[in-house]
């Protein structure tokens, strides 16, 4: 039983200090590995080394396959696709290349991000305008469903994004206001994959958002 524990621990002790993308590749090693990767445990212990240790960080960027923009209309790079890469924090070499998870770079923009995951919607938000979470490292896109909770049609929608580290949990809000000034304010948890209604609800304010921890 001990042999076995120390195992367990040496084994731990050597996926943790690897990238997600060679973690997902060993998902389908054997039924051990993938319940040890997929734990709640082993995932905090990854995302708390990596983040101290400022291991495997990337930078996300979205920019013109040349790295050239400009203003000029006669600009050959105008109105072509944008291309998602990720580059090294410390280098700032591009690593990779990814592919938009919607197929297309028009009409989507990222809403918020924390420890990795991104929050991508529609680029003019609407009351039932789906979100989409998605993990670059891995190639990974899950679309939550559409909330059931708004049977009204609102003027005005914002929208973000981030990590609630005292539920171990990543939560999407929007807000919402009709022209009439009603609001409305919801809540969907990863965790649960479920939207929830906020009942006491603050003022409506005009103010830039300010990122903090991803929120």
């Amino acid at each position: 039983m001990t042999f076995a524990l120390r195992k367990k621990e040496i084994l731990i002790d050597i996926l943790v200090r690897l990238p997600a993308k060679s973690l997902v590749r060993f998902l389908c090693t054997c039924k051990s590995w993938s319940d040890l990767i997929g734990s709640s445990s082993f995932v905090i212990t990854h995302l708390h080394r990596n983040v101290t240790k400022h291991a495997h960080v990337y930078l996300l960027c979205l920019h013109h396959q040349s790295f050239e923009c400009q203003v000029d209309p006669d600009d050959p790079y105008v109105g072509q696709e944008l291309q998602w890469s990720l580059f090294c924090n410390e280098t700032f070499e591009e690593c990779s290349k990814l592919s938009h998870p919607l197929g297309s770079t028009e009409h989507y923009v990222i809403y918020g991000s924390s420890n990795g995951l991104v929050c991508i919607s529609d680029e003019i938000l609407n009351f039932d305008s789906p979100i989409h979470i998605w993990n670059p490292s891995v190639r990974k896109l899950r679309t939550p469903p559409i909330s059931a909770n708004i049977n009204i049609k609102f003027s005005c929608v914002a929208l973000q994004f981030g990590f609630h580290p005292e539920v171990n949990d990543y939560k999407a809000v929007r807000m919402m206001r009709t022209n009439k000034g009603a609001l409305a304010v919801e809540v969907y948890s990863l965790r649960t994959d479920s939207w929830k209604m906020i009942e006491a609800i603050p003022p409506w304010l005009k103010c830039t958002w300010q990122h903090h921890t991803g929120t």
